[in-house]
């Protein structure tokens, strides 16, 4: 089978591609073509995952498809962009019709449920990778960034911590677990859900935000750094699923929910006459601690005292001892 015989018939024939609000031209020329409307801005990402590195091989096609495609629209949630479109560069070493028939029907149910429209990519042989590139929109001016946090702010996350971390020895097959415990881990791992709504919210709310990817602390060093502030994590107030809880231990489900990464929750921060409005609207916040002066993040206990980890979550090409 060809390169373009793999595109129409796996891809460019899923309900996911063909077009919708703000696409007009999809897949078929040499460029896709997307309308934005006057006053609005375009927000881009680019996201690529391993073999190997961010998922196992062999792994489930299906469940990859969702995951694939999820993180990537994850990062669109966070800048407060509605999602519109996306492209798929797929690297194959093979070409196996039950794999690409699993993996393109979990990318089209997770682009339909993100309301996400697939216009292009490219396709090509070698070890598997999967990069995709997200397109939102947004109006000018209200994008969500990271450096905007101000002393006397919130410290907040959209949903529980932890759960991808959790699964991850279920994933490998390190550890099992009752279904009860297991499928609420192994969901959030395979089908995480971006907080697309929570985003939208935030606009002209939060002073910063992003997803957390690379676990909690790690990415609020990200936003206190861009924001030239302090975050200060509190301990007793990390919210942990009981799934998390009963599958680790609560010992063990605190560092999991500190820098075990993969969580693709919101993480904000927010002025407090703004927070009551927004947990009044059902929204999904936990408050978790504060920004204030300085610089850094720290983790305190109930007393106030320092209690911050040396791991603060992942990162590529981090030498190792």
């Amino acid at each position: 089978m060809g390169e373009f015989e793999l595109i129409r018939n796996y891809f460019a024939a899923a309900p996911c591609a063909q077009g919708g609000e703000g696409v007009a031209l999809g897949i078929g020329d040499d460029c896709a073509l997307l309308a934005i409307p006057p006053g609005e801005q375009l927000a881009v990402s680019t996201d690529t995952l391993v073999a190997g590195v961010h998922f196992p091989d062999p792994c489930d096609p299906f469940l990859l498809g969702q995951r694939s495609l999820a993180v990537a629209v994850s990062d669109l949630a966070a800048m407060g962009a509605q999602p519109l479109a996306f492209t798929l560069a797929l690297t194959l070493p093979a070409v196996t019709t039950d794999w690409l028939q699993a993996y393109a029907r979990g990318l089209n149910q997770m682009a339909q449920a993100c309301g996400v429209a697939l216009v292009g990519g490219d396709t090509t042989r070698g070890p598997l990778s999967l990069t995709m590139t997200v397109f939102g929109r947004l109006p000018s001016g209200q994008a969500l960034t990271r450096g905007g946090a101000r002393p006397g702010d919130v410290l907040c996350v959209g949903g529980e911590l932890g759960n991808a971390a959790g699964a991850l020895p279920l994933v490998l097959g390190q550890r099992h677990a009752e279904p009860a415990v297991a499928e609420p881990l192994l969901a959030h791992y395979w089908s995480p859900r971006p907080q697309i709504e929570l985003g939208l919210a935030l606009r002209g709310r939060a002073s910063a935000a992003m997803d957390i990817s690379d676990g909690l602390l790690a990415d609020c060093g990200h936003i206190a750094q861009a924001s030239g502030v302090a975050l200060q994590v509190e301990q007793e107030r990390l919210p942990l699923s009981k799934a998390l809880v009963a599958f680790f231990g609560r010992r063990d489900a605190e560092p999991a929910a500190l820098s075990g990464g993969d969580d693709y929750v919101l993480l904000f921060t927010v002025p407090p006459v703004r927070l009551s409005q927004l947990q009044a609207e059902g929204l999904p916040i936990h408050v978790i601690g504060r920004v204030t002066e300085g610089q850094g993040v720290m983790l305190v206990d109930r007393s106030g005292r320092d209690i911050t980890p040396q791991t603060r979550g992942y990162q590529h090409f981090r030498e190792t001892p």
